[in-house]
């Protein structure tokens, strides 16, 4: 499995973030991608490749133009203002009763483009957030040209951004890029199935309207964990999207005995759409030693999580989100892709049908 990845996410650094008495680093580091990446070739997994770059084009046909020239400018903008902090962050969003307005102060532009106050901008975070968009587009055109798997080791994560706001550490939606650039390369059908604890509503939100991308997301229920505002399960999609999206909220304490039942349901479910191609948004943040959650995902288990994935037998673009425990995160991906391996084992005899589009 060719691996695409770039050591660019550490200008991401430095981040501070808002919880507890005073501002303190971010559970979403560098550390995080720097460990996946370092279990890969300790146990040569693979070839690990440079992303491509796809310039505005493709990330414009999923985010706005106005939002993708903030991601662009917002350090500048704060450096060249009189706000203090090694972190660019909001105060003020845009709440009931307000005006979406075109306000000149990058603090106001960071509140009308964020929609929580967890994705700070630090001097090289938009090189390293383009950097990410270019290593799952990479990945995509992968799937694109005959290869049966690939995984994009993103950083920053992508799923909880929409098309024109930031929040939950995700700045450009990485697995929706690479579906669109799908969907774009021939591709009919396309499933996005996240795994990541958190729903992933910028996801959601990008295909709810959608009939040629089913979304599918296991996550924790909103009514007691974030997002909080949306993955709930009579979310079916609207219009011609209406039964394409898919959400299965869980408790906590959620062990694999579970997932695994709710897990086939949503392979089923992806089976009768029968898709071109398969994009896994995984978080390793189901992890039962993840500080920042709470389900009893274990290390050996993400080997099966990935095996039942394999066996859908479908050209799969694994895309990286989220996970938070650094010491974990490594071998717990490398189980997740070696599962996916020797789950479509057998129907890697076959040839894809993305390479005869």
């Amino acid at each position: 499995m060719i691996t695409v990845y770039s050591d660019d996410h550490n200008l991401h650094c430095g981040l501070l973030g808002p919880r507890g008495d005073a501002w303190a680093p971010s559970a979403e580091s560098p550390l995080r991608a720097n460990n996946v990446i370092k279990s890969l070739r300790e146990q040569d997994f693979g070839e690990i490749i440079a992303p491509k770059d796809f310039g505005d084009e493709k990330l414009l046909r999923i985010h706005e133009p106005d939002y993708l020239q903030f991601l662009k400018n917002a350090w500048v903008e704060w450096e060249a203002s009189n706000e203090k902090g090694s972190n660019a962050r909001p105060d003020t969003f845009v709440g009931a009763g307000m005006r979406y307005a075109e306000t000149e102060s990058i603090v106001g532009k960071l509140g009308r483009y964020s929609f929580d106050a967890t994705s700070p901008f630090v001097a090289g975070s938009w090189q390293a957030i383009r950097t990410s968009a270019n290593i799952a587009l990479t990945g995509a055109e992968l799937i694109r040209k005959g290869e049966r798997a690939a995984f994009a080791a993103c950083r920053p994560p992508g799923h909880h951004a929409t098309t024109r706001y930031c929040g939950g550490y995700c700045y450009l939606n990485n697995n929706s890029l690479a579906a669109q650039s799908l969907i774009d390369s021939g591709a009919k059908r396309v499933v996005i199935l996240d795994v990541d604890y958190h729903h992933g509503n910028g996801t959601q939100t990008i295909f709810y309207g959608r009939n040629d991308v089913l979304t599918i997301s296991l996550h924790a229920d909103p009514k007691i964990e974030y997002p909080f505002f949306l993955g709930y399960e009579d979310e079916p999609g609207e219009g011609q999207g209406h039964g394409f999206n898919i959400n299965y909220p869980l408790p906590f304490g959620t062990d694999w005995d579970s997932y695994r039942v709710v897990l086939n349901y949503a392979l089923q479910e992806a089976r009768r759409f029968a898709p071109d191609a398969l994009v896994v948004a995984l978080g390793l943040d189901t992890f039962a030693g993840d500080p920042t959650t709470f389900f009893e995902i274990t290390t050996a288990d993400f080997q099966r999580m990935g095996a039942a994935i394999g066996e859908l037998g479908l050209p799969t673009l694994v895309v990286l989100e989220g996970g938070y425990s650094v010491d974990w995160i490594g071998q717990n991906t490398l189980n997740f892709l070696t599962g996916l391996e020797t789950g479509r084992e057998e129907s890697d005899r076959l040839p894809s049908p993305m390479a005869e589009r």
